[in-house]
């Protein structure tokens, strides 16, 4: 660790999301459902499914949007897990052509295993931190994705304007 805090000052801003990010990815997916033959991608929309659908109700283009994956290969995913029972899929009552994707009693029964790792990493997260400067990351962290996310539509509506 002494070693990132060395060369802090000298890694960019987003180089130091990655590694964050990466650390998070390793530790979320298997640590966080353990070992029932899932993917480690499995896992994953497993875990968004279980989480999501505690509020709103859960479509596969949610899952394509969240995993920036492509159709086809959301598609295959939610087929395995079906098939290995995970989930369900079910008609959608405003729209008949919609699946809502929906947990079965095998998948609810990880939910609490799940949340509890979420407490415990954000837990493991802020650590060490004082509570103001979390809440100013946090703030950052949101303002970043926002610039993002305008410089990606302003580089959209750049690429439409030039056709």
């Amino acid at each position: 660790m002494q070693d990132i805090e060395d060369k802090e000052r000298y890694i960019n801003t987003g180089r130091l999301i990655h590694i964050l990010s990466n650390q998070m990815k390793r530790r979320n997916a298997s640590e966080a459902v353990g070992d029932d033959g899932l993917t480690t991608m499995q896992k994953h929309v497993l875990k968004h499914i279980l989480l999501e659908t505690m509020h709103r109700e859960v479509y596969q283009k949610d899952i394509e949007e969240e995993f920036r994956i492509r159709k086809s290969t959301a598609t295959g995913i939610l087929q395995l897990m079906e098939k290995n029972g995970f989930i369900s899929r079910e008609s959608s009552k405003k729209d008949a052509r919609l699946k809502r994707i929906v947990p079965t009693p095998k998948a609810e029964a990880l939910r609490p295993e799940i949340l509890e790792h979420i407490r415990d990493t954000e837990k493991r997260l802020i650590q060490g931190i004082d509570q103001e400067d979390v809440k100013i990351c946090r703030k950052v962290l949101v303002q970043m994705i926002q610039n993002l996310a305008e410089n990606k539509k302003e580089n959209k509506e750049e690429d439409e304007n030039d056709e």
